[in-house]
């Protein structure tokens, strides 16, 4: 039997098998594969709130419950998340525990390996319904799978990683364009599209994090009408263009506390707020502590969870 028909559950074992060997106790870690990486949590009582790149996720042991803008997504093994736009999230893990941990593993989408792909590919035809959100949950189909088991086994042969792991996650890429989320994805990474406008938005947000932003001039630059923007933007995130600004303002302001030693006051000026007060009362609505003592929390964790993201 060829790698390629074995069946789902036989995959997962042997990704389960994978993963037990490589992150054998709790955290986020960065494998030697670039943009691949690995979860493992054993609490069921705590949660990870952070703002993650666009990426593709399977589940290999365990549940999982995310909650993004409105939505709200739960996955089990098997099951593959894939994003499209940078989000921010609340996940919390259903039914782990020492004995039988949460598994998964993820890679970070490539937006130059997805435009090249979409050069090479023959164009989609118009679709009636364009404002998807740019989430989705769905099972792993058994090609995506696979290739995912043969991206991991490369963690047993580094020497191949530096050829092998690319031509892999290119595939992956593929796949997910030609998957349930292809049609979204497609119109994100395509010059000219609605969703691709959104995405322009985003950087633009982004890139203006501690500046107040004019929603007016913002419809101007990515050339949208305010309310075409304002509609289509909640759409595809969850989220009106103010508040995924405040949501990426206050996660920045953690970023430069956890990662470059920032005091609060010199972290709200740097992402925008002029009142200290305020952004206390914000960062502690948002992540449910107040700067100092949420980052204490966070550097008390072992180092692959401080800071970090997962899916």
């Amino acid at each position: 039997m060829t790698q390629a028909q074995m069946p789902p559950e036989t995959v997962l074992d042997a990704l389960q098998d994978i993963l037990l060997r490589h992150i054998p106790s709790q955290g986020i870690l960065p494998s030697a594969i670039d943009g691949l990486m690995l979860v493992r949590r054993e609490e069921t009582d705590t949660t990870d709130r952070c703002f993650e790149k666009p990426l593709a996720s399977v589940i290999v042991q365990g549940s999982k419950r995310l909650l993004i803008g409105r939505e709200e997504y739960i996955f089990h093994r098997g099951q593959c998340l894939v994003s499209g736009i940078d989000m921010p999230s609340l996940s919390s893990f259903l039914d782990a525990s020492p004995e039988r941990p949460f598994l998964s593993l993820f890679f970070y989408l490539d937006r130059q390996i997805m435009t090249d792909l979409l050069l090479r590919m023959p164009p989609a035809g118009k679709r009636a319904q364009a404002d998807d959100p740019a989430v989705t949950v769905t099972d792993a189909g058994p090609e995506f799978l696979e290739a995912m088991l043969r991206l991991a086994e490369l963690l047993d042969k580094p020497e191949q990683i530096a050829i092998r792991a690319p031509m892999i996650l290119r595939e992956l890429h593929y796949l997910l364009l030609i998957g349930p989320l292809g049609p979204v994805l497609r119109d994100l990474y395509t010059q000219g599209s609605q969703n691709s406008q959104i995405l322009r938005a985003i950087a633009i947000l982004r890139r203006n994090v501690g500046v107040p932003v004019r929603m007016e001039e913002l419809a101007r630059q990515v050339g949208m009408s305010l309310s075409t923007l304002h509609r289509h933007f909640k759409t595809i995130t969850g989220f009106s263009p103010l508040q995924y600004h405040k949501q990426l303002r206050l996660h920045e302001a953690q970023r430069l506390m956890l990662v470059e030693d920032m005091r609060a006051a010199s972290a709200a000026l740097s992402v925008g707020y002029e009142s200290v007060t305020q952004f206390t009362r914000e960062y502690k609505r948002l992540f449910g502590e107040p700067p100092h003592r949420d980052i204490q929390r966070k550097r008390g964790l072992a180092p692959a969870d401080a800071g970090a993201c997962g899916a």
